[in-house]
């Protein structure tokens, strides 16, 4: 199985030629504008992506009022920041402690928070993970790198069209000192999902 932190070009290489072949079918025959096309893209990549969801993360980090709010309604807390919209409708958030880990997986396609993400990473929409990640979750992320203490609970949550969920994750320790600002960078995609932990600079 493919996963954070290993290489994918060989796998992505035909879907990306498919991809390259149907975008170019689609503008010729005049059914898409390819600036158009290159500016959702971008907005998804850049604008819309994994650095809003570390903000969400890094405020819940440094304001307990603001955490209580996340953790009871993520979309309204995330929307506080400015964050929100098409695959954002409704964000639920659960927080990662020393006992419990959350992880997030979508069995039926690849439902993704998107204005706090960005756009899915093909492991989230790989079928290998998809299916195991949900029978034996505590072999998956160790084969993912992220190694569970037996007594550590995991839940796997579900993405759906109707609910979207964002892991908060245990704030390194050490980071006490640290500012909101400083704390964004420790703010991993992968550990938004509960594959990784945020870790200490």
């Amino acid at each position: 199985m493919t996963g954070p932190g290993t290489g994918e070009s060989a796998e992505r290489l035909p879907a990306a030629l498919r991809t390259e072949a149907l975008e170019q079918l689609l503008t010729e025959r005049g059914l898409i504008d390819p600036q158009v096309m290159d500016g959702l893209i971008a907005t998804y990549e850049t604008g819309v992506g994994p650095l809003n969801g570390a903000k969400v993360v890094a405020r819940a980090w440094t304001d307990p009022g603001y955490r209580r709010r996340l953790l009871g309604d993520g979309t309204a807390a995330i929307r506080e920041l400015g964050f929100g919209g098409f695959q954002g409708e409704h964000i639920v958030v659960v927080e990662n402690t020393a006992t419990t880990h959350n992880v997030v997986v979508c069995t039926l396609c690849s439902c993704y928070p998107w204005p706090v993400l960005g756009l899915p990473p093909s492991w989230y929409k790989n079928p290998a993970y998809r299916a195991r990640v949900v029978r034996e979750p505590r072999a998956v992320l160790s084969e993912l790198g992220l190694e569970l203490a037996d007594d550590v609970r995991i839940t796997v949550r579900d993405s759906t069209s109707e609910v979207r969920w964002l892991v908060l994750p245990e704030r390194p320790a050490g980071t006490e000192h640290l500012s909101e600002e400083e704390l964004v960078p420790l703010v991993t995609r992968d550990s938004m999902v509960g594959v990784a932990r945020a870790e200490a600079p």
